[in-house]
């Protein structure tokens, strides 16, 4: 059984995340301009959903947490919940192509499509969850 988070556990956790998404969009080479803090959504310390504004005012969704880091367009997804299923669906995808492209059986690519399919699992599952999203 899980321990109940603090307020500022749960605070602390939703700064690093959105710090952990910031440098992710760095790294894919798009700035950081705003946050819409009213489209974002996060359940500590499992997930949290970004909706960014990029220096180019491009729209991003980013998802963060206890999954690997992602993004995409926010013309993807209408809202934090659509942003979760998509990146459900993708990943879904994602693992069975490389699963299916493991040709020599490299156990970290088959590690990392596991690790994507069990997360594409259970961030559908909390979309899923009306009392979440209510």
């Amino acid at each position: 059984m899980t321990e109940q988070l603090t307020e500022e556990q749960i605070q602390t956790w939703a700064r690093e995340a959105f710090q952990q998404a910031n440098q992710f969009l760095a790294k894919e080479g798009v700035l950081f301009d705003t946050v819409v803090t009213e489209e974002c959504r996060y359940l500590a310390p499992l997930v949290a959903v970004w909706k960014i504004k990029a220096m180019d005012s491009k729209m991003y969704w980013v998802v963060t947490g206890d999954l690997p880091t992602d993004f995409t367009l926010a013309d993807n997804a209408e809202d934090a919940r659509g942003a979760l299923r998509y990146f459900s669906m993708r990943w879904q995808i994602k693992a069975e192509n490389l699963l299916q492209n493991n040709d020599k059986g490299d156990a970290s690519q088959t590690s990392y499509a596991q690790l994507l399919a069990d997360r594409a699992e259970k961030i559908y599952l909390l979309q899923e969850n009306e009392r979440l999203w209510g």
